[in-house]
């Protein structure tokens, strides 16, 4: 087993928005917040490659300035710096920020090797846990944020993130990372202000819940989890869904070529089927298309076997009027299909499955949001136990490699939380040449799946 390193804790610390603020913010949770409310926190990674970082420059260069940029950031996004509570007589649970609220920071020095755990190598999953902070949750309260800076002298340093997914999904979580790394490089100018695309939208009446949806989800916790009244609900969130505690995790690519190779084959394909609906074969359907076959197959079992899978659609632009790209909290909704493994693993399997995502995400296009809302998280909630389910996590329109704090884009961003979820994590290269997908998988299915996509990109 390789060893993950010594962890020295250098510095515990709690951080307050910049400049002080005296104000008092609360925010409902919307129906988009409240289907998120107990599942495991969003964990990242980013990595940053800097060989001159020595544990003296670290500490009178590279920290002070993340850590005073960090305070002005949080200054822009109360929330973040703020807790997920349920007051007495609210419906239900809101995110509030006081003017003695903070996030906590755990400044770390590991003497592992950089470069294995930046790697796209396959390594056991557990080995980037320690770089990730603990979000501290309770029945009565949660964090809305928790961040760990961890050394590597002379090879580099990350910052580890776990957000709420109550608080945030992952466009709002990037851009707070983006209006981070923004002011960070902004502090030797007089002007240090926010640009507007990374200024933060918090009005919540552009969402409508015609159909109280947020308590319908409420309802839901409370029949999974067992309690009568729905204000007994627990917000600690969930330590596991669906992932491996004894897994591997690796990241693999798709460059353009690779996904124009796997589009035409598609397009070769349909022309003898001819489907009945005109294919979408964006860039992240067929991505999505050809991991999930690689995932399917690589399982096995009978081929009458159920197979569920999902991704999140982001909901801005679908909502009427459209809320802002900048707008702050969650504002997606699950796309979930059930389907025989079979249908995966046939000839034709490429076809009949970007069909079905391409049908998925023009379902929800044509009927709106709120069409099926209501058995979203019911759905997920009472799956049959047994069933590969597959979901995603990220995107690979969030430019993750654009966090630049000055000292560099990205070496890596991994998404670590999959581990807990199961979910493939999704995100663009960081050389800006196609794909990046991260895997958590046991042993057995690495190997096969690993052989798979490889195989797959090679054949005619």
């Amino acid at each position: 087993m390789p060893s993950h390193g010594p962890l020295k804790i250098l510095e515990t610390c709690r951080l307050s928005p910049y400049p002080t603020s005296s104000t008092e913010l609360s925010l409902p949770l919307t129906f988009f917040d409240t289907f998120w409310l107990t599942f495991p926190p969003v964990e990242r990674l980013f990595f940053y490659q800097f060989s001159n970082s020595t544990l003296d420059h670290f500490n009178s260069v590279i920290l002070p300035k993340l850590k005073h940029s960090l305070s002005l950031a949080l200054f822009h996004y109360l929330p973040l710096a703020g807790k997920l509570t349920w007051p007495p007589n609210v419906s239900k649970p809101v995110i509030s920020y006081s003017p003695d609220d903070a996030v906590s920071l755990v400044v770390t020095e590991s003497s592992a090797d950089f470069k294995r755990l930046s790697s796209n190598d396959i390594r056991e999953s557990s080995e980037l846990r320690h770089l990730i902070p603990q979000l501290l949750t309770s029945d009565e309260r949660a964090s809305s944020m928790s961040l760990q800076i961890t050394l590597f002298p002379n090879q580099g340093f990350c910052i580890g993130t776990a957000m709420h997914h109550a608080v945030v999904d992952g466009n709002t979580a990037i851009t707070f990372m983006k209006s981070w790394a923004y002011l960070c490089k902004q502090l030797d100018k007089q002007d240090a202000s926010l640009l507007p695309e990374l200024t933060p939208f918090f009005d919540r009446t552009v969402v409508k819940d015609p159909n109280e949806l947020y308590m319908v989800y409420l309802k839901n916790y409370a029949y999974c989890m067992g309690v009568s009244e729905i204000n007994q609900l627990s917000l600690k969130v969930m330590e596991y869904l669906g992932g491996n505690r004894n897994s591997l995790r690796a990241t693999f690519k798709l460059s353009r070529e690779d996904i124009k190779n796997l589009r035409e084959k598609i397009i070769s394909k349909a022309e003898e089927l001819k489907p009945t609906k005109e294919l979408h074969l964006s860039t992240f359907v067929v991505t999505y298309a050809y991991i999930l076959i690689c995932l399917v197959k690589a399982r096995g079992g009978e081929g009458d076997r159920k197979v569920n899978f999902l991704f999140p659609a982001d909901c801005r632009n679908r909502l009427d009027p459209p809320a802002p790209a900048n707008y702050f909290g969650n504002c997606v909704v699950p796309r979930q299909a059930i389907m025989k493994a079979s249908d995966f693993m046939e000839a034709n399997g490429a076809v009949v499955i970007t069909e079905k995502i391409s049908n998925m995400t023009r379902e929800l296009d044509e009927k709106g949001v709120y069409e099926g809302a209501d058995k979203n998280l019911e759905k997920l909630m009472t799956l049959e136990r047994g069933i590969q389910s597959l979901s995603l996590a990220g995107s690979i329109r969030f430019n993750v490699y654009g966090v630049d704090f000055g000292w560099g884009r990205p070496e890596k961003v991994e998404v670590v939380s999959i581990d807990r979820t199961g979910a493939i994590a999704l995100a663009e290269s960081g050389n800006g040449d196609g794909i990046e997908i991260g895997v958590v998988l046991s042993q057995n299915e690495m190997e096969i799946f690993k052989s798979l996509f490889v195989s797959g990109l090679q054949n005619p």
